[in-house]
């Protein structure tokens, strides 16, 4: 299994894990290589603004399909470790692909995930974690993640808006960073980074010349039923895919996806 127990492990530690080469460089490029021709998502793409004005362009959806996007989602190298991490049945809550162009894309304020999902979507329980698998390398010059080791076990802090986007009390943050280490994610394509969902993250402007894409998918323990913001697919247990990503039939994503729509 491409999950072991020291990632367990150092993810139960930090908050976070980051598995090299969970996919090969064939299997990224080919999701890449679609994902920038395909004129569903780019219909379906809107803008979020950070505090400064510059702008990261993502897509939303909430359920599978027949897509690569989607077995990428229901990959069992994922799911499996997904499962270890909570300790049950993982469900699928969310895909987004994330698109910081050169020089224009804007940054992600500190947050915690859970800062969204507990207040605006009903999740009562924390039992969720993201997982982010790099299409492009991710540098600190092109805006790579940054997380705060540890800061999973402080729990929740509230959020307030910076820009159009959420971010955590940075009296807390400010704090964390003083007694916790800052560590930049950098990441080769295929190169893939799990993340609980009260780890303090961030991420800074895109002010190279050079793309950071990503594809990242938020996964719940499916027992943690939302009372609000009901996705069916955010409580059904995944039906995990191991079949050859490679050998598959390339397929975009259906417009009947249920994307998020920006308001």
């Amino acid at each position: 299994m491409p999950f072991t127990s020291e990632h367990l492990q150092t993810y139960q530690r930090d908050g976070y894990v980051v598995v090299r080469n969970l996919f090969s460089k064939a299997e990224v490029e080919r999701l890449y290589s679609l994902a920038v021709g395909d004129t569903v998502l780019s219909t379906k793409t809107y803008d979020r603004v950070d505090a400064s004005g510059m702008k990261t362009k993502l897509a939303l959806w909430y359920a599978l399909d027949d897509s690569l996007y989607s077995k990428f989602a229901r990959s069992a190298r994922i799911v499996e470790g997904v499962e270890q991490i909570l300790g049950g049945w993982a469900a699928h809550y969310h895909s987004k692909l994330m698109q910081k162009e050169p020089r224009t894309g804007g940054a992600w304020e500190w947050h915690q995930d859970y800062g969204y999902w507990y207040k605006n979507n009903g999740f009562l329980f924390p039992d969720m974690l993201s997982v982010l698998t790099a299409l492009t390398p991710a540098t600190k010059e092109n805006g790579c993640l940054q997380m705060i080791k540890g800061s999973h076990k402080m729990g929740r802090v509230e959020h307030g808006f910076s820009g159009e986007q959420v971010g955590a009390d940075m009296e807390k943050v400010n704090e964390a960073l003083k007694i916790m280490p800052l560590e930049y994610l950098e990441m080769e394509p295929g190169d893939t980074a799990f993340f609980h969902c009260n780890t303090l993250h961030a991420s800074a402007a895109n002010l190279s010349d050079k793309p950071r894409w990503s594809i990242i998918t938020a996964y719940n323990l499916a027992t943690n039923k939302p009372y609000k913001d009901v996705h069916e697919s955010s409580y059904m247990p995944i039906e995990s895919f191991d079949g050859d990503l490679l050998a598959e039939t390339e397929a975009g994503i259906s417009e009947t996806a249920d994307f998020l729509v920006k308001r």
